[in-house]
Parts: C-alpha cells; sequence; structure tokens
C-alpha cells in the first residue's frame, strides 16, 4: 500500500510518467543492456527486444501496477503479479538482479523527463517500485521453495528422444531425463523455458508449453519457426528446426506457468494456430485422468493440413465421453478429420452451443483472443470464468484490466 505521502505525488504525476513510460524503457533496456551485458545471456529474449514488445510489456506493467495503487489502495494487482513472476521464475530470476532493474529504470526516469523529476517524485516513484519488486520477489521465492530449487537451479538437461514435423511450420519435440533426479511435475497448462546456445555463444530462453501430461520421464512441446514478416526471423525456433535432433541434450527449466486447468468444472478452450499447444496438455490430462466433463474443444487455422498436434488433440477429445470439437479454417469449411463441425472464415461462437457452468480458456494471436474474449462476455461469461496464455510478453494484460 502506497504512503499517504507518496499517493498524491504518484495520483499527481501518473499521467506524465504514463505518457512517456514507453521511452522510459526503452532508454531502461539500452541503458542496463550497456552496462550489464550478460544479463542477455539466458535471461533476456533479444528478439522481444528487437521487437519492442519487451519494452511495451515494462512499461504497461508499471503503469498497470501504479494505477492499482492509487485506484485500489485496499490490493494488489495479484493476477498481474502473478503471470510476471511465473515469468521470472522460469527464467531463474535472482532477488539481487531487482537492484540492477531499479538502478537503471530511474536513470532512465530522470533521462527521460529530466528536472519534472523532484526529490520528492522520485522517492514517490520508488515506492511504487519496491512495492512491485518486493511483491514479485516474495511470490518468485514461494514458487521456488515449492519446487525445492533455487534460482540458479531451476534448469536440468534434456536427452531427446523424438522430433516429428507436425505442420511445415511445427516440430514436435520429445524428451527425456537425463539423471535420476525426480522429476517435479507440471499442472496442465504450464510451460518450460527452453534455453539455446548461439552461434555468437549467447544463450537465449524460450517458453513453450507443454503438450502431454506428465509421466515421470519425458516431456514434450510443440515449436512454430518464426519467419520474418517485418521482424527478425525466430533465432531459437530456427536452431531447433534445423539443428537439434534425436539424442542432442536440450536444457529446460522446470515448469512454471499461471494458467492452469481447473479439472473439477467443464471447460471450453478455444484456439488459434500454435495457440493449440497448452489445449493439448490440458486435453491430455483430462483423458489421462478419465474425466466426465463436458469438455468443447473450438480451434480456427489456415487449413486442416496447417492444424498443429490435430491427431493427439482429436484422439484425446474423443477418448472423453463427453468431448466436442468445432474447427474454422481460412481456406474453407472441409476437414477429413472426425470434428463434430468445420465452418470457414473467423470462429463465430454464434455456431456454436456453450456448456453450462465452464470456465474458457483462450491462446492464440491477440486480435484473435480480444474478438473471443469478447464474444464470450456479450454471451454472458463472467471475466473471471475467462483465462487466456499469451507467448511472449503480455501487451494486453487483460486480468489486470478486469
Amino acid at each position: 500500500m502506497l504512503s499517504d505521502k507518496s499517493r498524491p505525488v504518484i495520483e499527481a504525476t501518473l499521467p506524465v510518467v504514463g505518457e512517456n513510460i514507453g521511452k522510459i524503457a526503452e532508454r531502461f533496456y539500452q541503458r542496463m543492456f550497456g552496462e550489464h551485458p550478460e544479463l542477455l545471456d539466458g535471461l533476456f529474449n533479444r528478439g522481444n527486444q528487437a521487437e519492442g514488445t519487451q519494452q511495451q510489456a515494462l512499461a504497461g506493467s508499471v503503469a498497470v501496477f501504479a494505477s492499482a495503487l492509487v485506484n485500489h489502495p485496499d490490493r494488489l494487482p495479484e493476477q498481474l503479479l502473478s503471470r510476471i513472476a511465473h515469468k521470472h521464475a522460469s527464467l531463474g530470476l535472482r532477488p539481487d538482479q531487482y537492484q540492477v532493474v531499479h538502478d537503471n529504470l530511474f536513470w532512465a526516469i530522470v533521462d527521460v523527463l529530466g528536472d519534472a523529476v523532484t526529490p520528492e517524485v522520485a522517492a514517490a516513484w520508488d515506492e511504487v517500485y519496491w512495492l512491485m519488486a518486493f511483491a514479485l520477489i516474495n511470490q518468485e521465492r514461494g514458487l521456488y521453495s515449492a519446487r525445492g530449487v533455487r534460482p540458479e537451479t531451476v534448469w536440468r538437461d534434456w536427452r531427446v528422444t523424438e522430433k516429428v514435423r507436425e505442420t511445415d511450420d511445427v516440430v514436435r519435440f520429445t524428451v527425456r531425463r537425463v539423471d535420476d533426479r525426480l522429476v517435479k511435475t507440471s499442472l496442465p497448462g504450464q510451460y518450460v523455458t527452453v534455453r539455446v546456445l548461439m552461434d555468437d555463444g549467447v544463450r537465449q530462453p524460450r517458453q513453450y508449453s507443454l503438450i502431454k501430461a506428465d509421466d515421470g520421464e519425458h516431456r514434450s512441446f510443440a515449436v512454430k519457426r518464426v519467419h520474418g514478416d517485418g521482424r527478425p526471423d525466430g533465432e531459437v525456433s530456427n536452431v531447433l528446426h534445423d539443428r537439434v535432433d534425436v539424442g542432442d541434450t536440450l536444457t529446460m527449466s522446470l515448469p512454471f506457468g499461471d494458467v492452469v486447468l481447473d479439472d473439477s468444472r467443464p471447460a471450453v478452450f478455444a484456439s488459434a494456430g500454435i495457440g493449440i499447444t497448452p489445449m493439448a496438455g490440458m486435453l491430455n490430462h483430462l483423458t489421462a485422468a478419465g474425466t466426465h466433463l463436458d469438455i468443447t474443444l473450438l480451434h480456427a487455422d489456415v487449413d486442416e493440413s496447417s492444424w498443429a498436434l490435430r491427431r493427439q488433440v482429436l484422439h484425446d477429445v474423443r477418448a472423453l465421453p463427453d468431448g466436442t470439437v468445432h474447427v474454422w479454417f481460412e481456406r474453407g469449411a472441409e476437414c477429413s478429420l472426425p470434428v463434430d463441425g468445420v465452418h470457414a472464415g473467423q470462429m463465430d461462437l454464434s455456431a456454436v452451443d456453450l456448456p453450462e457452468g465452464a470456465v474458457y480458456y483462450l491462446c492464440g494471436p491477440l486480435p484473435f483472443m480480444q474478438a473471443v474474449r469478447s464474444a464470450l462476455i456479450d454471451r454472458g461469461v463472467a471475466p473471471r470464468d475467462i483465462q487466456y496464455e499469451v507467448f511472449g510478453p503480455d501487451l494486453w494484460q487483460a486480468d489486470a484490466a478486469a
């Protein structure tokens, strides 16, 4: 909770800081990586840096947190903090690194806002920063403790036992543990961070959803090759597609992620493209558990051949007594697979019946998730019953806004 002294200062300066927070974030990263280039090795995704999405996510998170302190002083934005904490834990972030962030962030604030940053303003925003930092540190400490690890021991080597091409752009990997240490089980819907050594000697991390229920020995995930399309090619996805093969070793984190399955309620999974991956993991868990709940999968893709993991998810849904599948294809309503409905064009929820009392899980491109979430709310679904997963920095933060 903000002090009585700082609250009016933050309230007064929030508009100007918010207006400039994007530039502040940009200058912050430039400064921090100049002072600490080692942070680019294994901790920060330089693809997100090049696109600017990491800067946007940081700016949005700080603005949402500060606004919450002013508008809702009795509570913190727990969903925002949880999402960030899980991502940090999957990267092995240490508490002492928050001081590095603080020093460079406040340098950037002064650099951008100049004389407007009086000692009083600096002290108030310092309070905001450490309220957010300590909230995250505490959550991350709890995540590490629950897993029985320290930040530096979240990592483990796994050997690739299977590599299968799902589509032209998607490859599925299965890996097996290489030592006798106990495998910490994942919750359905969680992801792991894969850390890959690049040609320049820098390790780059990427998160991938687990697509099958844990068996104590193996883990499976799918990787979509990231093409240019006006942005940098996916350096990690290209290495995984082109250079990593059966028998090779991959370094992966323990599973983390706050979007996890509630297996006590009917569920609707709405995905598009590679957004099928967390849905696959949750469906596989439901099948392994033998659920009798009403389960619905709604998926949108270019066409049948572009639908990654289609055989696995259809096998799992068809094994459920009350499982239903509807698909939407951009190239027309043609599908040779055993689905309950095939539709042309973009996903239209008016074409399907939704189960009573369900929880909803969304994953796919941001415009897709925004459209589906709006359609669900229009149909009377409570925002608290809608969860969404994003790949990379969360530029939406719908949970925080809600």
